[in-house]
């Protein structure tokens, strides 16, 4: 179950409320409806700025190479933003429908012809997706439930060698709380806002 599914589980008809923006690109400041779900905090505006720098710098500014898969999408604000700022493809992962109803208003509002919407579970796409690569993957799980214990290892196997995964947690993902799976991946750019710690991955030895 997506963090938007679950935390949409125990509650009633689900209303647009608030709404996030598109930080950068061709669609800056572009409002995206939210759902007024308890619980459902799209990445922070603040957030966003601070990732979109550091991929900006690290991939040279040249979007038009990226390739990038956004699971648990919940409001697509991390693929619209790359999709912003000129990613060639951007496929998001969403399994709560009334949030994927969401997703394909925005993409048909922006017209954003580079932009998939997939309906289903994270683990179950990733787990058919052998021989299909990106250079850019957003995972942004439900806490506590080990999505990224299960989800990274499958990432490893779509991500290309010199590919990038933005990871949004609980816990610090370095140091003596680091979890096993880890042992794969080394934090390129790693920082905290509240209670979210979120960091850019690359595999170990990446080319």
């Amino acid at each position: 179950m997506s963090r938007t599914a679950r935390k949409h589980a125990s509650i009633g008809p689900v209303h647009t409320a608030h709404q996030v923006r598109i930080i950068g690109g061709q669609w800056k400041r572009t409002p995206l409806p939210v759902l007024d779900a308890e619980g459902l905090r799209p990445t922070p505006d603040r957030v966003r700025e601070t990732v979109f720098n550091w991929l900006n710098h690290l991939i040279d500014g040249r979007w038009q190479d990226i390739d990038c898969l956004d699971l648990f999408a919940g409001t697509g604000v991390l693929g619209f933003e790359a999709a912003s700022r000129g990613a060639t493809r951007v496929a998001m992962v969403e399994q709560h429908g009334p949030a994927v109803r969401q997703l394909q208003a925005s993409k048909d509002k922006l017209q954003a012809t580079q932009v998939e919407i997939l309906r289903g579970d994270a683990l179950a796409l990733l787990s058919v997706a052998a021989g299909k690569y990106c250079n850019l993957i957003f995972v942004d799980p439900p806490y506590h439930q080990n999505w990224l214990g299960k989800i990274m290892p499958l990432c490893e196997s779509i991500l290309t060698a010199s590919g990038l995964i933005y990871v949004e947690s609980e816990h610090l993902l370095e140091g003596a709380e680091a979890p096993a799976w880890m042992a794969a991946w080394e934090i390129v750019r790693a920082d905290q806002a509240g209670m979210v710690f979120y960091h850019l991955l690359r595999r170990k030895n990446s080319v």
